[in-house]
């Protein structure tokens, strides 16, 4: 048990029978009436953003996450298939635990969280950028070298489609921001 006097930004907590991490936390001590302590709490289940107050010294259950490197790589009806980068252990997650499955190549290393006293897993998280290449594409516009204003569809290595810029072009290697699929850059080789 901790009280809020223990609170640090990432700290994960027991609320409402669920986990929580603090995402942003302040203590406030008023001129009249008791202290408390704001909080900005992220479901680690979820991923939803809530706001809550707690009052000053109040005991709250700490639970211990640990972050773990997996390898991926393979899917298939049972799951999504990993190995962990240090013991060669294998486990496969659900689709609804990987934050971005259709940007998953095999051979990407992401990092999944796992509550470490039931050793169950809460969540597996790509990195924020992932270099993949376009396999197919309409041909690029001859001229059309920095403009990002029109873009295009795109089908990627993983079989994702995202949009891209016109001057984009079959076979280039493009970097994929993984929270929101969105075209990043054109990678040089």
């Amino acid at each position: 048990m901790a009280s809020t006097s223990d609170f640090k930004n990432g700290l994960c907590i027991e609320y409402n029978n669920g986990l929580y991490t603090i995402v942003q936390f302040q203590h406030v001590k008023p001129g009249k009436g008791a202290a408390f302590v704001r909080t900005k709490l992220k479901n680690l289940k979820t991923g939803k953003v809530i706001d809550n107050t707690f009052n000053a010294g109040v005991k709250v259950n700490i639970q211990r996450i640990e972050r773990r490197p997996y390898q991926f790589l393979y899917n298939d009806d049972m799951g999504y298939h990993f190995m962990h980068s240090e013991t060669f252990e294998q486990v496969a997650f659900q689709k609804d635990l990987i934050n971005a499955p259709d940007l998953l190549k095999e051979g990407q290393t992401v990092e999944s969280v796992w509550h470490a006293d039931t050793e169950t897993p809460l969540y597996c998280e790509l990195p924020p950028f992932v270099v993949l290449e376009i396999v197919y594409t309409e041909p690029g516009i001859k001229g059309d070298t920095s403009s990002t204003s029109s873009l295009k569809p795109a089908k990627l290595e993983t079989d994702a489609e995202i949009m891209v810029p016109l001057f984009i072009n079959t076979g280039d290697k493009i970097k994929v921001d993984t929270r929101d699929h969105s075209y990043g850059e054109r990678v040089k080789e």
